[in-house]
């Protein structure tokens, strides 16, 4: 059985334009890294945790418009990728709930975003929850089920957020142990440090609360006018110029190839004029926004077009995953049809004790390896081939151990089955060996 791919899962805020630091640290790494051979990419836009900052409906719909349309025109492919709206996948807040009622609060009240707010309400002598929602607070248990849903095994996130992949751990465990089996694979924070961190106009780090941005797909007017006003020293034309520390050769290097950086660090030595490298800048960021402004004003221009594509994104993923996994979750946590409550036998009669569901494998006339499980005569999983009876062997093993998920396994579900079906007979399977090693 051929292992699955390595699931990469990145959350992209809905809140704001898109500015150059975005693009050099957020978005163009992320779109590299989409290409990478034995990956599977999970991008998303979680306008629900929008919910908590910002209150303007209006605001809300056009950044999460303007954020899906610059995804897409930095080269983002939506038919090689999960492009998808997180408030699209309805199994996620019900897995947020779920994973709420195994949390630990202690753990919440230790989140750097909660304990910062009330740190704050503290040195104003206010009540320590003064203007905290229980959204701020409960943001890390949203956050869990953004990643735990879809298994992701590595979350690139900045320093600031490796506590939150620490609490999505947390949650996964707990909930692993209370419900007997490995629901949810565990992620890894991914930090990487090379990523640019970009100067804005007045050389401190570029932010939206500094007011020093450069809009990613401004016209070029006025892309132009944002370029030349940034913050430079005084010195005049041929005057060397240092390039440890300036926001003009750090945003040029963002930009440029090793050799035309290398010859704009010359240029500094030589004393090159402020206006001259603020056009030289201007020429590298154009040459490479140019054709992605383009396509973002022909997104913009058709906004069904991206409504469109993240619905196709979010309908495939629930169909492929999360609809799935949220069966067999409210099944193991008993959230159950009672259609099938087992029914207790009269008193003083011997229950009756039906055959438990069991995996049968064999070899078929093309000379290769199946197996299947059955209860009775219905078959509720069917194998793939394998080319070993080993390889179907160890699968079966994995599957009565709780190691293997079915929807992960080699195998189609039965006529008329259903997830759960699947689960209940595993967990019969595993009872009967649990009785079976205790007799």
């Amino acid at each position: 059985m051929s292992k699955r791919p390595l699931r990469i899962l990145t959350g992209i805020t809905t809140s704001g334009t898109p500015h150059l630091g975005n693009y050099v640290g957020a978005v163009r790494p992320a779109i590299a890294a989409s290409r990478a051979p034995g990956t599977e990419s999970f991008y998303f836009l979680a306008d629900l945790h929008s919910l908590i900052k910002a209150q303007d409906p209006a605001r809300t719909q056009r950044s999460t418009l303007e954020i899906a349309a610059t995804w897409l025109a930095a080269g983002l492919e939506p038919d090689k990728v999960w492009f998808y709206r997180q408030s699209d996948i309805p199994e996620i807040t019900e897995l947020t709930w779920m994973l709420t009622c195994v949390a630990g609060k202690g753990i919440l009240n230790r989140a750097h975003a909660y304990k910062a707010a009330v740190d704050r309400n503290r040195a104003e002598g206010e009540d320590d929850d003064a203007g905290v929602s229980a959204g701020l607070f409960m943001y890390p248990v949203l956050m869990a089920a953004d990643i735990l849903i879809f298994d992701a095994d590595r979350v690139p996130v900045g320093r600031d957020q490796i506590q939150h992949i620490e609490m999505a751990r947390d949650f996964g465990q707990r909930f692993n142990h209370a419900y007997g089996r490995a629901w949810f694979t565990l992620p890894e924070a991914v930090v990487d440090d090379d990523v640019a961190t970009l100067p804005g106009l007045d050389g401190r780090k570029m932010s939206k609360s500094y007011g020093n941005t450069i809009p990613l797909f401004v016209p070029p007017a006025q892309l132009k006018k944002l370029v030349f006003s940034i913050l430079t020293d005084s010195r005049a034309p041929g005057e060397p110029k240092d390039t440890e520390g300036s926001a003009l050769f750090q945003l040029y290097q963002a930009f440029a190839t090793r050799e035309q950086t290398a010859a704009f660090a010359q240029a500094f030595a030589d004393g090159i004029g402020w206006g001259e490298a603020k056009q030289q800048l201007l020429d590298v960021v154009e040459r490479e926004i140019a054709p992605m402004r383009e396509r973002y004003e022909a997104l913009i221009a058709r906004p069904s077009d991206i409504e469109d594509i993240l619905r196709d994104g979010g309908r495939r993923l629930r169909e492929r995953y999360a609809t799935p996994l949220l069966a067999q979750l409210r099944d193991a946590v008993g959230l159950r049809d009672l259609g099938r409550v087992a029914v207790p036998a009269a008193e003083g009669a011997a229950a009756a004790r039906s055959e438990p569901p069991q995996f049968k494998q064999y070899r078929e006339t093309d000379g290769r390896f199946y197996f299947k499980l059955v209860d009775g005569d219905r078959v509720l999983l069917q194998s793939h081939a394998f080319d070993a009876p080993r390889d179907a062997g160890q699968t079966i093993a994995r599957l009565r151990r709780g190691e293997l998920a079915p929807a992960d396994a080699p195998a189609e579900l039965g006529e008329g089955v259903a997830p759960a079906d699947v689960q209940t007979a595993l967990d019969a399977i595993a009872a009967a060996d649990a009785e079976k090693a205790a007799s």
